[in-house]
């Protein structure tokens, strides 16, 4: 489930377009499902979608929270109204660690969107690898931008049947924020 703006045209904080998040979602072979908000609609509207997703068969949803507690709280609560049970997996694990076996498993994500305040725009469209998760401790950035420093897209991995290829990007700014905003890609075959 992803949350998007309310011309439906991209996700809310990574500013993803659908024909991408489609992609993504044929590449892993798990149904994409989309609701429209505002950032003032926002949490009635994941609310609402909960419910329909309750309606129709699903009892839990998988969220990637990792320590903070008002994350946790919002998440418990919003599933609660919608009678669907909150799994949190990565609940308590190390940023650092978390990212090492993501790399590890052979997940490839890319940098799409950061916090300009924290972090310089030359990290947009950089891969998440080692050299990435030292150069973020070593800058006191939370390696696994769970403050909101930034916001990745994963391109290829284990669970997915073909990868992603992005060929071509602008970096876009709103506000404090600069995204990496894809305007050409495709699914590709593994090599």
């Amino acid at each position: 489930m992803t949350m998007v703006t309310t011309t439906g045209n991209y996700t809310r904080s990574h500013r993803l377009r659908e024909d991408l998040l489609i992609a993504q979602s044929q590449a892993v072979c798990i149904p994409l499902y989309q609701r429209r908000a505002s950032w003032n609609t926002y949490e009635r509207e994941f609310t609402r979608a909960l419910t329909s997703l309750k309606r129709g068969g699903i009892e839990g949803g998988v969220f990637g929270a990792l320590y903070l507690s008002e994350d946790r709280a919002w998440v418990e609560r919003v599933c609660s109204e919608a009678g669907i049970v909150p799994l949190l997996p990565l609940w308590g694990m190390g940023g650092k660690d978390l990212l090492r076996t993501f790399i590890e498993a052979g997940f490839e994500a890319i940098v799409v969107a950061i916090r300009s305040d924290i972090m310089n725009e030359h990290w947009l469209g950089t891969r998440i690898d080692e050299a990435f998760v030292e150069h973020m401790e070593k800058g006191g950035v939370d390696v696994c931008g769970e403050n909101g420093e930034y916001h990745t897209l994963v391109v290829d991995g284990p669970i997915f049947s073909r990868r992603i290829e992005i060929r071509e990007t602008r970096i876009t700014r709103r506000g404090t924020m600069a995204f990496l905003q894809v305007l050409d890609s495709s699914l590709v075959d593994k090599r």
